[in-house]
């Protein structure tokens, strides 16, 4: 029953194929074997009404290009394609691969209108014969429907895709029609180079230089004949029978090529001899192209870019029609990328962290241009890949923020103090200026969500650790900074309103790596407990290098589609914080790396002036340095990427090297000096700009009036006719009436000239 089915099927098939073509060539003769199949009948009836009907336009749409990522210095990164195809002109294509092809498709190319009526009728006749399904479509045809095919996969219509390879009577004529007017407009020629070029040669390949390029790593013009001979045998089922995949199919279908080839005259007798005793292991040479990332020299890069374009609005309305445009039009994309910093730093990281390091522990660094906020390079220490992520091997950029292709980030410690430094300078403090802050060192010091006048305090009890043990008391934040000394920066937050400190993280351009903001949560904004990237710290620490500009990601400075540039927009650089207040920060960071965490680790032996800041988290799992010239702006991590935030990090062994305890200055600041003195050199040292002498005048001690229970506006008049600069730092709970000052911050007596923060009364119930 089934063998009947079958047979049937064929014949039905090929009397509507041979029915179609009668049509197109009013050949009603047809109607002759309509009483096989009642199914055509009523086609046949209205046949040529419903043939002239039928659209004759057949544009064919430019097929896929080749797009291309290019480094800052015009070097190849990538080749992105969904479809690995490379246009060649028919004079770039073997004349032995043309013949091959011509032979096994359609070998009356040369001599029909587009319809090859003959084939038609022979396929029939065979196929009623035998009940076999023999095809009998031409080449032009074939190149109709993979044009229609390949235009709405384009244009993201998967419906129309389906439509154009139906096996549909309607569908077929209007691909007859359309092959006729084909070739009214282009010559044969033109319709054989346009199939070579987009017809599916398997594997990923399309088009027969991508194929050449792929199998056996040559161009489509250096094809032999068994290699012609291999290729043109594939564009009937390239999914089944393609060398790489099905050896043995494809040697077969070879072989089947060759006979016809010698059946009709194409070649020799001894060519075809000669070809068939060829070995597959002969001919093949198997490559991969750049159209992925994992075959990019810079893969991390290449996927950081896709991830980049996928956001430009520039390149289309949606995330999916930028990819499109990216992977299908042929557009030449110019990056950042400075290759020669780039493998500078992936240098550095790896030599200190090797890649596949038995300890596990991961090291990643971000460089970029301040002012510009350019991205030049960034490293980590492992290989890419698309598969399972083992030691050594992730496709996650730990570098990078989350939507371009990062990890979910790595809590950043003490780097976060830059920015408390940052909010002080702008309410008045000095270079000379001292906090009060309380005693921790082998025990911590307590804080309750109740000392945070105005909120952003921790959520509940909060103990804080010194590294450096400290007694309690005055310090000056100069000597804090060097020290990261932990509960003076609490202390620090407490005094200027730990909300506005927060405020300046988040207006200098941190923000968490998943694209959150920074919590208003004490331990997050003060001591980095949340999880940013280094692109985050890094593009953050660029507000400080470019004295208070902030600047956007900028990855690409140039598209050109269809020969033409692309708008691009220019980088919409912000100044955030005055200047003079940025110089008086850069102060205490370049006090660091003389005197504090980084005076080991200093530029140049110290003649280049530069400004960092260490940072570890709890456990020490977490560490960072982040330092800048104001020419140059690089954050290093080194850390434990998949650990849960759990692993202690102390007496470990990583790069050969024992540590017994992991901090910022350990492994992080060295590999960012490497950086910076490598990619620097040869430059001229660039001097930070000195602030005003109002930032850094020293000024003794003056009493700070009591003003508790005044008036916010009696308190700031009394305050300030003290010499004092002040602020309102929040609220608290107190027996003080509502709405009158409760305390200041600092009491007692303080630095003359410096801020005194008010707090204000809740009252006892507030």
């Amino acid at each position: 029953m089934s063998s009947r089915t079958t047979s049937l099927g064929g014949i039905v098939s090929l009397l509507g194929a041979f029915l179609a073509s009668a049509l197109v060539l009013g050949l009603l003769l047809a109607g002759l074997f309509l009483p096989a199949v009642g199914a055509t009948g009523a086609l046949a009836r209205s046949g040529v009404d419903v043939f002239n009907e039928l659209p004759s336009e057949f544009t064919s749409s430019p097929l896929a290009q080749q797009s291309r990522i290019l480094a800052a210095d015009g070097t190849v990164i990538a080749t992105p394609q969904d479809q690995y195809r490379v246009i060649v002109p028919l004079s770039k294509v073997a004349p032995i691969m043309r013949s091959a092809q011509v032979a096994i498709e359609d070998h009356r190319f040369y001599e029909h209108g587009g319809v090859d009526l003959q084939g038609v009728l022979r396929a029939a006749i065979s196929n009623l014969r035998s009940g076999g399904s023999q095809g009998a479509s031409s080449l032009t045809q074939q190149f109709v429907k993979v044009s229609l095919q390949d235009a709405a996969l384009r244009a993201g219509d998967k419906a129309a895709a389906q439509a154009a390879v139906a096996k549909d009577y309607m569908r077929k004529l209007k691909e007859l029609k359309y092959a006729i007017t084909l070739e009214k407009k282009m010559t044969k020629d033109q319709i054989l180079e346009g199939y070579l070029n987009i017809v599916y040669y398997g594997d990923r390949a399309y088009g027969v230089e991508a194929a050449a390029q792929h199998y056996f790593s040559i161009p489509a013009s250096r094809l032999s004949l068994s290699q012609a001979a291999l290729l043109a045998g594939l564009t009937q089922n390239p999914g089944t029978t393609d060398p790489v995949n099905f050896p043995e199919r494809a040697v077969a279908r070879r072989n089947v090529v060759l006979d016809r080839m010698r059946e009709l005259g194409r070649i020799s007798d001894k060519q075809w001899t000669a070809a068939k005793a060829r070995t597959l292991k002969q001919d093949l040479k198997v490559s991969q192209p750049k159209s992925t990332c994992v075959a990019s020299p810079y893969p991390y890069w290449c996927d950081f870019i896709i991830n980049y374009i996928a956001g430009m609005p520039e390149l289309g309305k949606t995330r999916e029609e930028r990819l499109r445009v990216l992977h299908r039009g042929g557009i030449t994309v110019t990056t950042t990328l400075d290759p020669r910093v780039q493998r500078i730093a992936q240098e550095e990281v790896t030599r200190l962290v090797p890649i596949g390091d038995p300890s596990g522990v991961g090291s990643a660094a971000y460089v970029t241009q301040p002012g510009t906020g350019k991205v030049l390079a960034f490293a980590q220490n492992t290989q890419y890949t698309v598969d399972k992520q083992v030691l050594g091997k992730t496709g996650v950029n730990w570098a990078l923020d989350t939507k371009y292709g990062g990890s979910g980030g790595f809590q950043f410690g003490s780097t976060g103090k830059a920015f408390a430094l940052v909010t002080a300078m702008e309410a008045g403090m000095t270079t000379t200026a001292s906090v009060t802050a309380k005693a921790a060192g082998d025990k911590p010091a307590t804080y309750l969500p109740s000392e945070f006048p105005g909120g952003c305090g921790p959520g509940s009890k909060w103990t804080v650790l010194n590294d450096t043990p400290f007694k309690g008391g005055k310090i000056s934040l100069m000597q804090a900074t060097a020290l990261s000394t932990n509960t003076a920066f609490v202390a620090l937050a407490q005094q200027l309103g730990g909300c506005k400190v927060r405020d300046t993280v988040m207006r200098l351009g941190l923000h968490r790596a998943d694209g959150g903001p920074i919590p208003s949560y004490a331990p997050a904004y003060i001591l980095g407990a949340t999880e940013v990237s280094p692109q985050g710290v890094a593009g953050a620490y660029s507000t400080l290098a470019s004295e208070g500009k902030r600047c956007p990601v900028v990855a690409v400075t140039r598209i050109v589609r269809n020969g033409k540039d692309v708008a691009l927009p220019q980088a919409a650089c912000e100044q955030v914080v005055d200047p003079d207040v940025v110089r008086a920060t850069d102060k205490f960071l370049e006090y660091n790396m003389t005197d504090g965490s980084g005076r080991r680790n200093q530029l140049d032996n110290g003649a280049r002036p530069s400004a960092g800041k260490t940072g570890t988290a709890d456990r020490n799992n977490e560490s960072w340095f982040v330092g800048y010239t104001p020419d140059l702006v690089t954050s290093v991590w080194v850390g434990t990427p998949d650990d849960g935030n759990t692993r202690l990090m102390k007496d470990v062994t990583v790069g050969g090297q024992f540590y017994p305890v992991m901090h910022g200055a350990a492994i992080a600041a060295p590999i960012w000096r490497g950086i910076m003195d490598r990619a620097l050199a040869g430059t001229p040292p660039v001097p930070f700009t000195e602030p005003p002498p109002r930032f850094t005048a020293s000024a003794g001690e003056s009493t700070v009036p009591r003003v508790t229970g005044m008036t916010v506006p009696e308190a700031t008049a009394t305050l300030e006719a003290a010499g004092f600069t002040t602020n309102v730092a929040g609220t608290m709970r107190s027996a003080v009436r509502s709405g009158r000052v409760a305390a200041t911050i600092p009491a007692g007596r303080a630095p003359s000239g410096s801020l005194v923060s008010i707090v204000v009364s809740r009252g006892r119930s507030g």
